[in-house]
């Protein structure tokens, strides 16, 4: 290994040589000797040795501390001071410069040894930190998301351009201040806990997890930003501080609010398509009239007693609200036909399911609007039309589309019978479920016509779409 270079300052010429002799011996090159504070700092820039011994008590308007926290100041050196004695107030002083060893003069060769090699050491590590977090720093400061440290008290400790511009502070003036007095951010403590909207789910051990949407105020504005937290812990799990990372995610927002007005435009301008629709078919038949939308209604209030979810109760208002769309291709004089259907009458009325199937199959719904109007007269044990289905292999949509129908069909007015009533209606379904109606949306039907009355009453004749 190659010598390390030493550089000797000590104002008594004979104790100077001494130790030189002492550090050649050690197997130490002495790059020179100076006499004074500031031939040392000389000698420091010339020379640019490994290691400084540094006498504490130099003659001169330099001594041994100015001279070490000039040499520390310019060139970062590692300094030994070497004393025989000195006052408090210089020890103070020498402590300042942050020096790597001290030896009591006088000193044997093993203590001179041992100090130096530790003092080198503790330099070598030093630079190596330093180096790392030189180079951890650089990146920091040239990714694109901003980054705050705090330390364990969640005081700020870093703060990279990035959050300096979002944040409208600058580090210097929040360095080693509360972050919560020093940076203005929406929800806070969910940020440092980790806790999100959806649950309260905590940082584990070493990880990163992504926090709750929030905002970060700055002088200009309020700015949307995503974070993540990363604790940094010790080997014992202790938490020493927080990396957080986050980005301004305003454009973001803004896409997600357009989507959403445009999602919103288009779900008006299905509904208007499907209402549209709906009257179609309902001018073919006068009789019938309002059929589809009170269908709806029923069915969705039945979709809410038994807890489904909004977005398929929606697929069963859109269903619904066209299950008769098929019967645009059945004649009108045998939809108002006043007496019995002959066979072949009976089959076209039959057709309709399968023929709204076949106009609805291409449009692509987000819910399965075409097989529901294809099964909504398919029944439990398989006698059904127009593919004989049983039981599950019926959509649940369908069969609560079914109970609905045979509900509104038969409280109502036909060409061919005058109204029935609900009470016929519901001793219809009563008398048939598990046979022909599925049996969990017989009793939620029940309990709906039960409980709400008045309700029902108004739900048979308000807009399907209606809030």
């Amino acid at each position: 290994m190659p010598k390390a270079n030493i550089l000797v300052v000590e104002d008594e010429g004979i104790v100077a040589q001494s130790i030189q002799n002492m550090l050649n011996n050690l197997g130490y090159d002495v790059c020179g000797i100076a006499l004074t504070g500031k031939t040392a700092v000389q000698k420091a820039e010339e020379t640019q040795p490994d290691l400084v011994l540094m006498d504490i008590k130099l003659k001169g308007e330099m001594d041994g501390v100015d001279a070490a926290e000039k040499i520390h100041e310019l060139f970062d050196l590692p300094i030994v001071f070497l004393t025989a004695y000195a006052d408090e107030e210089t020890l103070q002083r020498a402590k300042i410069t942050e020096p790597f060893g001290y030896l009591l003069k006088p000193f044997e060769e093993q203590d001179l040894h041992s100090t130096i090699e530790m003092a080198l050491y503790k330099s070598k590590m030093d630079r190596k930190l330093k180096e790392r977090e030189h180079w951890f720093s650089t990146v920091l400061r040239s990714i694109g998301d901003g980054v705050i440290a705090t330390d364990k008290d969640r005081k700020v400790t870093f703060m990279n351009p990035v959050a300096e511009e979002l944040s409208g502070k600058m580090l210097k003036n929040v360095l080693g201040k509360a972050m919560k007095n020093s940076l203005n951010v929406v929800n806070e403590e969910s940020v440092f806990s980790g806790q999100q909207s959806k649950g309260k789910k905590t940082i584990q051990k070493g990880n990163t997890q992504p926090v709750n949407q929030s905002v970060l105020i700055n002088k200009k504005r309020e700015i949307p930003v995503d974070f993540s937290n990363a604790p940094i812990v010790d080997n014992q799990g202790r938490n020493l501080g927080n990396v957080l990372v986050f980005r301004d995610i305003t454009e973001r927002v803004r896409s997600q609010e357009e989507l959403q007005q445009s999602f919103k435009k288009t779900q008006r301008v299905l509904e208007e398509t499907i209402h549209a629709i709906s009257r179609i078919v309902e001018t073919r038949d006068p009789y019938t009239a309002g059929h589809q939308q009170r269908v709806a209604n029923i069915a969705c209030a039945i979709a809410e007693e038994m807890g489904l979810p909004k977005d398929k109760i929606n697929g069963i208002r859109f269903a619904g609200a066209i299950h008769d769309i098929g019967k645009l291709f059945v004649p009108a004089e045998i939809l108002s036909k006043p007496t019995k259907l002959n066979e072949a009458e009976w089959m076209m009325i039959k057709s309709h399911p399968k023929l709204g199937y076949e106009i609805l199959k291409g449009i692509e719904f987000p819910w399965p609007v075409a097989e529901i109007v294809l099964q909504h007269h398919e029944r439990m044990l398989g006698d059904g039309y127009p593919n004989g289905l049983k039981g599950t292999e019926i959509l649940l949509e369908a069969r609560i589309l079914a109970v609905a129908d045979v509900v509104e069909a038969m409280s109502s007015h036909r060409p061919y019978r005058p109204a029935l009533g609900i009470n016929k209606a519901l001793e219809e379904i009563s008398r048939y479920k598990s046979f022909s109606y599925d049996p969990e949306v017989v009793e939620a039907c029940l309990k709906i016509f039960e409980k709400k009355w008045e309700w029902i009453n108004k739900a048979m004749d308000k807009p399907i779409f209606s809030e």
